[in-house]
């Protein structure tokens, strides 16, 4: 026997010399004793993002569910907590988990402030629960629990010594003590058994019992906790030169201002500026992309940099700084915030050029690259970038950029076209970023191939462009929302459903008059939590380049004037979502989304509710803007615990008709031609 012995010890030591390299007996003894301790299995932990590498994304106050698999060898009964902080500080704070089923276990935490945050997992053999268990079924089998007994009333005194508990928890548990010591001096095994197992004993021993083989799960999974305008909020875009009136005079940020109860009244509440800085002369682009500008032509506002200055400057028809913090100001009085285009781009008079040429790319002949995305060809636009020379200055010097004018009081920044920088810049930027304002914002316009998008949102973008301006049928609408609500992306990537930009003039928009357009702003406004529109969009422009996803006679190139309420427009739509939006909690969340039946290809059917089902909506809409479509459909009775036929209170929120609901199928029809969407907000 001695022989087997030593012939295992002499393999585990060479085991272990292969793995961590030679090692005392001692230090072999302690990682055996941590293994040893570490007795209870915790895996299958979610959320949890690419092993913690990356963190989970909730907004402060927002339910996050834990869950995780919790088991250990043998019958003994088991426990476990999650233990969660905001970084920084010293304790933790515990919340028990509840078993599910099959070794599943669940807790629900939510973080106060926004910052970093972290949680972790622990468990441990309950030995006063399995003590519990094993002395019950041993007393209803009419077996003597004498020394069970024994064996209960030394559990009490190992709690006695666990530290645990508050300090009345340590006198109620000598009590309890000497309770049961005075009824086994008497006998009393059913008084001593009735005192173990009561319900005040069970929750006192929970807080001061021995946590026996405690193990903890290896890693403390980051959470980042955003400010809730991160996770909820309503966009509204426009370029501040075309806020005048009149074409032929540059609007400026006083013209902006004017606007304000405008758009407040249409219910937004983020003001989106594109580019606000100088705008360079070489190669200007003119009217509708031409390569020929006129003398007046103001160019593209984002051919960046001038004599003037660059990103930390802003263009001189539009006003001073002054001017600009007035407008933020006003804004934030009409419960808007301000954000702006982050675009990390130079006209080839951006003043970096001559200060840093380190930072761009050179041609053998001695010129500049201009940027190019084949077969398009940016000539009024060079990048910069990101290694070799340029690292790490540039890094420094657009962070800055960043930090300027978070200063001027921006707090939200939509950056253009990240998916063309690096992902290890973005990491470093939003962290340093968040080092001076955690509850800076960034919105990530990539539309690119989905694990780049998804990237991005890992590494710390609160907000990213997707792939729902594109999305028109039933069957891809439901796919692409059961992906970005139900899938692992749901605890990292928030979407912004915009429905139109500068740069995209949908098709559905071009081909579909005045009832697309309120079929998308239906669809984006109740589906997102974020989404956007466009300025122009609430007037259904779309005039498109004949055979292209863009804008004739584009603001991109030229000053336009618009005559914001005119007849045709939809903003009595934009005001009733926005309203509900802000009224009705169900919205407030963006994975509390369920398709139902519809059966009618052609209508999108599906609800947002509360988890305590307190506030329930429903929402039909139809996906044809040009013919009338309606159908059966079913009333998710069983989602609030009714039978087939039972009778729901419905409120049609945009007519304001109140009727019943009697039984789990019901029939409607929608005409586009007089409103394509139907909003019902039901009660049992």
């Amino acid at each position: 026997m001695s022989n087997v012995i030593e012939k295992t010890k002499q393999a585990t030591a060479k085991a272990a010399t292969q793995v961590m390299g030679p090692v005392s007996e001692p230090a072999h003894d302690a990682r055996l004793m941590t293994l040893a301790e570490n007795r209870v299995v915790i895996e299958g932990v979610a959320p949890e993002i690419d092993g913690g590498r990356f963190a989970v994304k909730r907004f402060a106050g927002e339910p996050l569910i834990v869950e995780a698999d919790v088991f250990a060898d043998g019958h003994d009964k088991i426990d476990c907590s999650v233990l969660y902080r905001e970084v920084g500080e010293a304790a933790w704070s515990e919340a028990p988990m509840s078993f599910v089923e099959n070794d599943r276990w669940r807790a629900t935490i939510s973080f106060a402030e926004n910052g970093p945050a972290q949680f972790t997992i622990i468990a441990w053999r309950d030995l006063n629960a399995y003590w519990r268990y094993e002395a019950g079924k041993k007393r209803e089998a009419g077996i003597d629990i004498s020394l069970e007994l024994v064996e209960g009333r030394e559990l009490v005194e190992a709690a006695l010594s666990s530290g645990r508990g508050s300090d009345k928890d340590v006198e109620d548990t000598t009590a309890l003590l000497r309770r049961l010591e005075d009824l086994a001096k008497g006998g009393d095994k059913d008084g001593q058994y009735a005192l173990l197992t009561a319900t005040d004993t069970v929750n006192l021993l929970y807080r001061t019992g021995v946590r026996t083989n405690l193990s903890r799960y290896h890693v403390d999974v980051p959470v980042w906790v955003d400010r809730e305008r991160a996770a909820f909020s309503a966009w509204y875009e426009l370029f501040p030169r075309s806020q005048s009136g009149d074409p032929a005079r540059h609007g400026t940020f006083a013209d902006v201002e004017k606007r304000l109860p405008d758009i407040k009244e249409m219910g937004f509440d983020v003001l989106y500026l594109l580019p606000i800085h100088p705008i360079g002369k070489t190669n200007r682009k003119g009217k509708n992309n031409t390569l020929t500008p006129a003398a007046d032509d103001p160019g593209s506002p984002y051919a960046i940099g001038s004599a003037e200055g660059g990103h930390d400057a802003i263009h001189q028809e539009l006003g001073t700084f002054e001017d600009f913090a007035h407008l933020v100001k006003a804004a934030k009085d009409h419960g808007m915030e301000m954000a702006i285009d982050f675009a990390i781009q130079c006209s080839p008079d951006h003043p970096w050029i001559k200060q840093h040429p380190e930072w761009f790319d050179w041609r053998p002949d001695g010129t500049i690259k201009f940027a190019e995305n084949p077969p398009k060809k940016y000539e009024d636009i060079v990048n910069v970038h990101f290694y070799r020379g340029a690292i790490p200055s540039i890094w420094t010097a657009l962070r800055d950029i960043v930090l300027f004018w978070i200063d001027k009081g921006v707090r939200i920044f939509r950056v253009d076209n990240p998916h063309t920088k690096p992902f290890p810049f973005w990491e470093w930027l939003i962290a340093e970023v968040r080092q001076v304002d955690p509850g800076a914002i960034f919105l990530a316009e990539a539309f690119t191939r989905p694990k780049l998008m998804k990237r991005l949102a890992k590494v710390g973008y609160n907000q990213s462009y997707s792939y729902f301006t594109w999305r028109n049928a039933k069957w891809e609408l439901e796919q692409y929302l059961r992906e970005l609500t139900t899938e692992e992306c749901a605890d990292f990537m928030r979407p912004n459903f915009f429905v139109n930009t500068p740069d995209i003039n949908p098709l559905f928009l071009q081909t579909s008059g005045r009832p697309g357009f309120r079929i998308r702003l239906a669809l984006a406004a109740t589906l997102g939590g974020n989404y956007g529109v466009y300025s122009g969009f609430e007037l259904c422009e779309y005039k498109p380049v004949p055979g292209k996803e863009e804008y004739l006679n584009s603001e991109k190139y030229e000053i336009r004037a618009f005559d914001w309420k005119r007849p045709g427009n939809i903003r009595d739509d934009i005001a009733f979502f926005n309203r509900i939006r802000n009224t009705e909690p169900a919205l407030k969340s963006f994975t509390d989304l369920a398709f139902f039946n519809f059966w009618n290809d052609n209508v999108l059917y599906y609800a947002k509710r509360t988890p305590d089902r307190s506030s329930y909506l429903l929402f039909i809409v139809s996906l044809d803007p040009f013919d009338a479509q309606g159908g059966n459909f079913e009333v998710p009775l069983w989602e609030l615990g009714l039978p087939d036929n039972a009778t729901v209170q419905v409120e049609a929120l945009a007519s304001g008709e109140r009727f019943e609901w009697r039984g789990k199928i019901q029939h409607w029809w929608l005409n586009p031609a007089e409103r394509p969407y139907a909003v019902f907000r039901i009660t049992p």
